[in-house]
């Protein structure tokens, strides 16, 4: 899927980005405060495609044994 930066991405269409079926992975990243960043339009969830490319460079990882660094951001 090619990603535009200022485009708009719904759950459903992000899910299979990260090899998930369904859109719960996604929802409890967000419940945990980790996984990409998203915006709130109304009572929707969306993803920009900047906020999902950086999210998916933060998990680059140069070996196996590299920690992973969960993704928190501060929604004051």
């Amino acid at each position: 899927m090619d990603l535009d930066d200022n485009g708009l991405y719904i759950p459903g269409e992000v899910a299979p980005i990260f090899r998930h079926p369904g859109t719960r992975t996604l929802e409890r990243w967000r419940t945990e405060g980790t996984g990409p960043e998203f915006v709130k339009v109304g009572r929707r969830v969306a993803y920009t495609g900047k906020a999902i490319k950086e999210y998916l460079r933060q998990q680059a990882r140069t070996h196996t044994g590299q920690a992973t660094a969960a993704v928190s951001h501060d929604r004051r």
